[in-house]
């Protein structure tokens, strides 16, 4: 298959050649798509990809239209994700941290999306640095892993905390949790930019897919190696 086939479906331009050239296929945004232009896409992927197909951000109600033509599938609710074909564990071993349990939702996307794609997902919840003991006391699972995704609202203070205790890449999410000066999250996103941690990738506020995406090509990348 040629890394740049394209699928026109008049509506959409179904990337066929992202599994080629980045080893998994193209994930579908759920929001701002009719159920029937999901299940067209998703036709598409499964019809011309091995790998495993998922659309993100999917309410309940599209997802429940969806699975009634494509009944395959799963539905993960609290991470308003769908999966067909989920990958086998390829024991990359991601931990995903959340601050608090208002930051959980996004934390969910990201440990859904990540384990998906095939990574071996730790989950840590309600760690944050109000109570700083709580991260402490989980310091060692958190050097266990080979990459750790921290999802932090208010001021975001997690990431350098974590950033600090391992030696593992740290992929930080700035959630929009918070009060007013944490303006939907800008002021977690500065911060962990700004962190003295070094080496901390940052993604966009409540991006947990992102998250999970930047862990697969940390593992895609050593499997290539490997």
């Amino acid at each position: 298959m040629h890394p740049t086939r394209v699928h026109d479906l008049g509506f959409a331009q179904v990337d066929i050649g992202r599994e080629q050239r980045q080893g998994l296929p193209e994930v579908v945004y759920g929001p701002g798509k009719t159920p029937g232009q999901i299940r067209a896409i998703v036709a598409e992927l499964l019809r011309d990809n091995s790998g495993p197909v998922l659309v993100t951000r999917v309410d309940p109600g599209t997802a429940a239209e969806v699975l009634d033509q494509l009944p395959a599938g799963s539905y993960d609710a609290t991470a308003g994700l769908l999966v067909w074909r989920p990958a086998a564990a390829n024991g990359f071993a991601l931990t995903v941290v959340s601050a608090g349990t208002s930051d959980w939702p996004v934390a969910a996307e990201a440990a859904a999306v990540a384990e998906a794609v095939g990574l071996a997902v730790t989950t840590v919840q309600d760690v944050g640095v109000a109570g700083l003991q709580r991260v402490l006391r989980v310091r060692e699972q958190l050097r266990a892993g080979d990459a750790v995704v921290v999802v932090a609202g208010m001021e975001g203070a997690l990431a350098s905390v974590v950033g600090g205790l391992v030696g593992c890449p740290v992929i930080a999410v700035p959630v929009s949790t918070g009060y007013g000066a944490s303006l939907a999250g800008v002021t977690a996103l500065l911060a962990m930019h700004a962190s003295c941690a070094a080496g901390i990738t940052v993604v966009n506020i409540d991006s947990g897919f992102g998250a999970a995406m930047a862990a697969h090509r940390l593992a895609w990348a050593g499997s290539r190696r490997a």
